[in-house]
C-alpha cells in the first residue's frame, strides 16, 4: 500500500500536500495539548480560590463582577477581623476604626456594603465579637466597644483591663484579644525596639539581666472576666499571631530577629521563657510567673541553650525561613468541619512577607505540642495579616503591608479564600514515631512510589540562640530512610528513619510520591519540629 504522504510528495500535489501538513500539524498539536494537559502541575488555585472584595488597586480582573472598591476615603489596612455571620464580617483599622462590612455570601461583590460602628481607637491590632460588643485591644488597654442604644453606631467605649508599659517607641504593639477555652482573653505585647533616652524613663529594669523595657512589654497576658491582667509567658519578640486550637490551648506566632533565629509557633503556658531576653526587664515585677535568672546563654546551638537556661521553651514549630514563610502573623482554627476542606482541626498561620497562608499540624508527645508546617496558598493582594472563618467554611483576609515590603500589587484591602471542592493531594499529617514518622495523606497513595524508599529525601537541622539577627540553619545532617510501608488503606505511609534527633527540625521532601491516578502532591515539603521522641 502506498503512503498517501509520501505518494503526494512524489507528484509534488502542492496543494493535497498543505493539507495534509495542515491536518498533521493539527493532530501534532492536539496530542501536545492533550500530553502537557496530563502532566500538567496542579496549582493552589484548582482547590482554594481567592476572591478580591476590597483593594488599593484592582485586579488583573479589574471590571470583573467579583472586585469593587472601598468607599472613598476609606483605606481598608485591616489590622483585626472578626465574622458576625455568613454574610458579614466586621474588621479594625490602623487608622482606629471599626467597620462592619455586609454583603459577602454572594459572588457579586458590587453588593458589599461598608459601615462605619467605632473611631477614635489607638492602632487596635485585633477584633472579637462576644455577645452583643467587640474587644480589641489598643496601645495602652483592652476595650470593649458596644452600641448601648441600638443605632448602629458605637457609643461606649469601656477599658477591660490595662497595666502594661507604653513609652512611645514605634514598635511597641499589642495584639489581641483572642478566647481560650474557659472565656479568658489573651493578648501578646511586642518589645520596644530601639528605645530613646527619653522612653527609657519609663521602662522597668533588670540589672542583673542589663535589660529596660516597658512594664510587660515581650510577654504574652491573659485577662479573666472579671478584667484582671495576669502576666503568664515571656520572651517574646514581635507576637503578631495569637489564637487557640481546638482543645483551647493557646499559641502566639514570632518572627525572625535578635535571639529569635526564624518565625514560631509557640504554645503559651505559665511560667516559659521562649526567645528574647529583653522581656525579663519585668520578671521583679509583682506577679511574675518566672523567677530570677543571672545569665543568658549566647552564640550557642538552640537545643544546647535548653539545657543551659531550663526556664527556656522549645518553639511547638519552627518555620524554615523563606521555606515557610518570612515573618508570621495571624493564627487561625480550622473548626469548619470539612467545609474548608480536608484540613479540619489544623491551624492556618498568616504570612506577611511572601503575602500567604500556611498549615499547621500539631500532635502532643509527652505532654508537649510539636508537629508539622506546610505551605498552603500563595499570591494574595499583599501581606496576610488577619484571618476569620465564617460558618459556611470560607476565610476572610485583610491584608495589610503598612510599614514593611510585601509580595502582592496591593497596598491593603480584603479577600476570601474558598474551597472550590476539589480535593488536593497533599501530605495532611505528618507524626511522630520512636524510629520515624508516620505520614497521612489526603487521598490514597500509588503503592508503587509511596512504598520506594527513594521516593522520600529527609534531613534535620537546628539553629543558633544568640543575639545576632536571624539564625542560619545549622548542624544538618542527611537522615538514611530504611523502609516505607504503605497502610492497607493507602492513606498512610510509615517511614523507618534512622539517626532522629530530639529538638531538631526534620526537613522532608516527597517528590517521589504518586497518588493512584499518578498526581504529584500540591506541596511535597514538610517540616517536622521534634521536641521530643516519642517512646
Amino acid at each position: 500500500m502506498v503512503n498517501p504522504i509520501y505518494h503526494r510528495w512524489q507528484n509534488n500535489d502542492w496543494g493535497n500536500l498543505q493539507v495534509v501538513r495542515i491536518g498533521t500539524r493539527f493532530l501534532l498539536c492536539l496530542l501536545i495539548c492533550v500530553l502537557s494537559k496530563s502532566t500538567q502541575a496542579a496549582k493552589e488555585s484548582d482547590y482554594y480560590r481567592l476572591v478580591t472584595i476590597a483593594s488599593s488597586k484592582a485586579p488583573t480582573v479589574s471590571r470583573s463582577k467579583y472586585w469593587k472598591p472601598a468607599p472613598k476615603g476609606l483605606a481598608l489596612e485591616v489590622s483585626g477581623i472578626a465574622t458576625l455571620d455568613t454574610d458579614r464580617v466586621a474588621v479594625t483599622i490602623r487608622k482606629g476604626e471599626i467597620w462592619v462590612i455586609g454583603g459577602l455570601s454572594g459572588p457579586d461583590a458590587s453588593k458589599v456594603t461598608y459601615k462605619r460602628f467605632a473611631q477614635g481607637l489607638h492602632e487596635p491590632l485585633g477584633l472579637l465579637k462576644r455577645g452583643d460588643s467587640f474587644f480589641t485591644v489598643q496601645r495602652s488597654e483592652l476595650t470593649e466597644v458596644k452600641d448601648s442604644d441600638g443605632n448602629g453606631v458605637a457609643d461606649e467605649y469601656l477599658t477591660v483591663a490595662k497595666g502594661w508599659g507604653v513609652t512611645g517607641n514605634y514598635h511597641e504593639y499589642a495584639f489581641g484579644p483572642k478566647l481560650d477555652r474557659d472565656g479568658n482573653f489573651w493578648l501578646t505585647l511586642n518589645l520596644g525596639l530601639g528605645l530613646k533616652p527619653d522612653q527609657k524613663k519609663l521602662t522597668v529594669t533588670n540589672k542583673s539581666l542589663g535589660v529596660s523595657q516597658g512594664r510587660w512589654r515581650g510577654w504574652g497576658m491573659k485577662v479573666t472576666r472579671d478584667g484582671e491582667l495576669i502576666p503568664i509567658c515571656a520572651g517574646m519578640r514581635s507576637p503578631c499571631g495569637v489564637g487557640a486550637n481546638r482543645a483551647g490551648d493557646m499559641f502566639y506566632t514570632d518572627q525572625q530577629g535578635n535571639w529569635v533565629g526564624t518565625n514560631t509557633l509557640h504554645h503559651m503556658r505559665e511560667g516559659a521563657f521562649f526567645h528574647h531576653p529583653d522581656a525579663l526587664a519585668s520578671i521583679e515585677q509583682p506577679n511574675s510567673p518566672i523567677g530570677k535568672i543571672n545569665s543568658i546563654p549566647n552564640g550557642v546551638p538552640f537545643p544546647e541553650a535548653l539545657k543551659q537556661l531550663p526556664v527556656l521553651k522549645p518553639p511547638a514549630v519552627w518555620f524554615p525561613y523563606k521555606k515557610v514563610g518570612q515573618s508570621a502573623t495571624d493564627i487561625m482554627l480550622d473548626d469548619s468541619g470539612g467545609k474548608f476542606g480536608p484540613f479540619d482541626g489544623q491551624l492556618f498561620i498568616g504570612e506577611f512577607t511572601l503575602a500567604s497562608i500556611n498549615r499547621v499540624f500539631l500532635e502532643k508527645v509527652d505532654g508537649q505540642y510539636q508537629g508539622a508546617c506546610f505551605p498552603f496558598r500563595e499570591g494574595f493582594a499583599s501581606a496576610v495579616l488577619r484571618m476569620t472563618q465564617a460558618k459556611d467554611g470560607r476565610i476572610y483576609v485583610g491584608v495589610s503591608n503598612r510599614g514593611w515590603s510585601s509580595l502582592g500589587t496591593a497596598a491593603y484591602g480584603l479577600q476570601r479564600l474558598e474551597w472550590t471542592g476539589k480535593t488536593p493531594f497533599e501530605i495532611k499529617e505528618m507524626k511522630a514515631r520512636r524510629d520515624g514518622f508516620e505520614l497521612r495523606f489526603t487521598k490514597p497513595v500509588d503503592p508503587k512510589t509511596a512504598s520506594n524508599v527513594n521516593s522520600y529525601q529527609i534531613s534535620s537541622h537546628t539553629y543558633l540562640y544568640h543575639s545576632t539577627y536571624g539564625s542560619p540553619e545549622i548542624q544538618a545532617k542527611n537522615l538514611d530512610i530504611e523502609s516505607a510501608a504503605v497502610s492497607a488503606d493507602r492513606r498512610s505511609v510509615v517511614l523507618k528513619i534512622e539517626g532522629l534527633r530530639e529538638l531538631f527540625v526534620h526537613s522532608l521532601s516527597a517528590s517521589g510520591v504518586r497518588d493512584a491516578n499518578g498526581e504529584r502532591l500540591l506541596h511535597d515539603k514538610a517540616y517536622y519540629t521534634l521536641n521530643r521522641i516519642p517512646q
